[in-house]
């Protein structure tokens, strides 16, 4: 299960609430680190995915099939709104989001397979993990300093806080970019990610149509180190890989799977 997710988020959810308060109307207009979209539109879209988690809409054939494009696609019909009406609509629905999450975890539900257009399909006890991961992100990366425009802070990352993001993206990570990813990987590789959130995973080259594998433990030559915490940047594309990560052993193992890397 993955009920520390759900903590996780909450955390986040918490700090992101304490920082909204702060925030003047000029602050929420200035360009996030998250290209294309102001810090307003940043609440416009977690409002988005906690909405929907609560209302699911009705889908719709001409949605974007690309998940960033349909990201793009709620923010902007949420760009005629006001900061306050944005902040609203966040405000009503994280907490029923988060009551959603909670009650995933119980069985038998918990491991019913959840698809999430886009992104692949996962146990809906890990949905949990999908909104700590998203929280984390936007608030610390895209919103606050260095990277993001606003000058607020929060307290340094824990274990707790960002083990559940970290475990969401592993789970994505074979199957976001689908088959194209798959001819990077030709030898097993090990990510070893420290401090906060720590893990070493080993991935996999993929067999058949399986596609790439992420296993627990290091069985490769070639490593690749980063902190937890620089991959959540780094492994979304936010910053390059090369200001984070060391490699170890046959960097030409390594490197065409880090330049093409990219969690949503």
């Amino acid at each position: 299960m993955t009920q520390a997710g759900v903590a996780s988020a909450r955390t986040s959810s918490a700090q992101l609430a304490g920082i909204v308060p702060l925030v003047g109307d000029a602050q929420w207009e200035a360009p996030s680190a998250c290209e294309g979209w102001r810090v307003i539109d940043v609440i416009a879209h977690l409002a988005a995915l906690a909405h929907e988690a609560v209302e699911p809409p009705t889908p719709d054939p001409s949605w974007p099939k690309v998940r960033e494009r349909y990201h793009d696609m709620r923010v902007d019909e949420r760009r005629g709104r006001s900061h306050e009406q944005v902040i609203d609509e966040w405000r009503r629905y994280t907490p029923r989001q988060l009551e959603l999450l909670e009650a995933g975890q119980q069985a038998p539900r918990s491991g019913d397979p959840v698809p999430v257009p886009g992104l692949g399909t996962y146990p809906r006890h890990l949905l949990a993990d999908t909104m700590a991961f998203n929280v984390l992100c936007h608030l610390r990366y895209d919103m606050l300093g260095p990277r993001g425009p606003l000058p607020f802070t929060v307290p340094e990352p824990t274990d707790e806080l960002v083990a559940p993001a970290v475990e969401f993206m592993l789970a994505g990570l074979p199957q976001m970019q689908g088959h194209d990813l798959d001819a990077t990987v030709t030898e097993p590789l090990v990510l070893d990610l420290t401090g906060p959130g720590a893990t070493t995973v080993t991935i996999r080259p993929a067999e058949s149509d399986r596609g790439l594998t992420v296993a627990p433990g290091a069985t490769g030559s070639t490593r690749v180190r980063s902190t937890a915490t620089g991959f959540v940047c780094w492994a979304t594309t936010r910053t390059s890989w090369r200001d984070h990560c060391e490699i170890t052993g046959d960097a030409a193992v390594a490197e065409p799977f880090l330049d093409r890397l990219d969690i949503i």
